[in-house]
């Protein structure tokens, strides 16, 4: 049985570095390959891991994907909180991530398009006439500079020295 810390310190590994293979995990862990193997399993059977993700920058493959994300004000699903409405968001192909927040806004959603014309179609045809919706900001995402603790492209650094 693989204790708590193993496991937080082997998701900590996985967190900074999904691409690892068993065997650099093992290393840095300080565990066996098959204990590495047999704990992601588990983590993955328990929900905890929930899955991998590339990230692409789209820029430089050549493809234009808009970003936008959506503020939402909403009144709360009797009885399902925000829950449901979160729900109804997901359900679309083109949104991203659904967060609950706190402050002036109450769930933020991402959503992904080719145009910026689609993506506020979007926001207007399908978020828009929810009767739960109260209000909406819409920001698009003109630059990522970083995402998921990656940064996208770090400029050229100037190894000059300084004469004084």
């Amino acid at each position: 049985m693989m204790t708590k810390d193993k496991k937080l310190e082997l998701l900590n590994i996985i967190a900074r570095d999904e691409n690892l293979t068993y065997a650099q995990m093992a290393l840095l862990a300080g565990m066996s390959e098959a204990e590495v193997a047999a704990t992601i399993y588990e983590l993955e059977q328990e929900g905890v891991i929930v899955g991998k993700h590339t990230l692409i920058n789209w820029d430089k493959a050549g493809q234009e994907r808009v970003v936008a994300l959506i503020e939402l004000k909403v009144t709360p699903q009797y009885g399902e909180g925000f829950d449901r409405i979160a729900e109804r968001m997901w359900q679309y192909p083109q949104v991203r991530s659904v967060y609950l927040m706190s402050g002036a806004y109450d769930i933020l959603v991402e959503v992904e398009g080719a145009t910026m014309k689609e993506v506020a179609l979007f926001a207007a045809e399908r978020i828009a006439p929810m009767d739960c919706v109260v209000s909406q900001n819409t920001c698009f995402v003109l630059r990522k500079y970083k995402q998921n603790g990656i940064v996208y492209e770090k400029d050229n650094q100037d190894d000059r020295q300084v004469v004084l």
